[in-house]
């Protein structure tokens, strides 16, 4: 009855190692994009703030002598391109800026590098922001 026993089980050597071991890649696989995808949001969020706030500082060049004259808010368009791109050096982001009209537009963009998808071969993100601005209008305002 023994030989008769061996023939009712069958050899299973290595076949749990093969789904420990695809099990181990998906859940980390899964965890790096929670983590990385995090750490992507986070340096997506940082362009914005850094965009916005470039934006800021180049809408603050306005024309004096033309509000003077009362003719309202107006950009001294390459000031304001100077102030948004003086921002972004001080911060250290990459960026392009431009001015039409009265409104300053900043997009910046950052690198993301991964922390675990570097395990499978994704080696960073790269995520952009922007941010727009443009002088505040005060009616009744004295010239």
């Amino acid at each position: 009855m023994t030989g008769r026993a061996k023939h009712w089980f069958r050899d299973d050597a290595g076949s749990v190692t093969a789904f420990v071991v695809i099990i181990v890649t998906a859940c980390l696989i899964l965890a790096g994009l929670v983590l990385d995808g995090g750490l992507a949001l986070s340096t997506k969020a940082r362009a914005i703030g850094q965009a916005e706030e470039a934006a800021r500082a180049g809408a603050q060049e306005l024309d004096l002598q033309a509000y003077r004259a009362g003719r309202g808010a107006r950009l001294q368009p390459s000031a304001a391109a100077a102030a948004a791109y003086q921002y972004l050096r001080a911060a250290g982001a990459n960026g392009t800026v431009t001015v039409s009209g009265n409104t300053v537009t900043v997009f910046v963009t950052a690198q993301s590098s991964t922390q675990l998808l570097g395990l499978v071969g994704v080696r960073g993100f790269t995520v952009t922001g922007s941010g727009r601005a443009e002088p505040e209008q005060t009616p009744g305002a004295a010239p």
